[in-house]
């Protein structure tokens, strides 16, 4: 059976751990935890552990550099651009939706431009998670290596399991299917109005 290269974008180090550009580790230390495993410094500058349907992978390099690692594992493991996900935050959808979708640009999004260069392809799936707009003028730049705010944490665990869903429902049922059962789902997770 073809493994699957599941590769959680953000910046390694403590002091970047609970920022919004560090959701893709969330997500990938979700999966690990499921997979009752622990990750290890693999020799592409990336924290990694197999599974037997994936190869969850944390790069060590900082967000713009990610395609380095990401290559060095897929060359390692012989894994097509096809048979990766990449897992990232999205200021352009709302907190707390989650798309799925297979190539198309980088949105400005440095860790994607790098793997895009790196791979030479654009044919990978990508789980977006939605982080939202900054407020005001706030600059993206700043935003994204910020923590979430008190709100979101409250959901962001949620929100980080519902993404490792879908992640597995990409394995397992494809690309069209997991679009189906996961967009329509976008939740209003502030609720009501009070």
């Amino acid at each position: 059976m073809d493994r699957w290269l599941i590769v959680g974008l953000g910046n390694p180090g403590a002091e970047y751990a609970g920022h919004r550009h560090n959701v893709g580790f969330m997500v990938a230390d979700e999966l690990a935890a499921r997979a009752g495993g622990r990750f290890k410094v693999h020799k592409s500058r990336a924290e990694v552990l197999e599974t037997r349907a994936a190869i969850l992978a944390k790069p060590l390099s900082f967000m713009n550099l990610s395609g380095g690692p990401t290559k060095a594992l897929a060359d390692f493991y012989k894994i097509e651009p096809e048979r990766i996900i990449a897992v990232h935050d999205e200021l352009d959808i709302p907190y707390g939706a989650l798309r799925a979708k297979l190539g198309g640009g980088d949105n400005g999004h440095n860790g994607l431009k790098s793997i895009t260069k790196s791979m030479a392809s654009k044919d990978y799936l990508r789980v977006r998670f939605g982080i939202g707009r900054p407020p005001g003028r706030m600059d993206p730049a700043a935003f994204v290596l910020k923590d979430f705010g008190t709100a979101e944490r409250k959901d962001l665990p949620f929100l980080v399991d519902r993404a490792a869903d879908l992640v597995e429902s990409l394995m397992e049922k494809g690309l069209e299917a997991t679009q189906n059962a996961f967009h329509p789902l976008d939740l209003n997770i502030s609720g009501p109005p009070r």
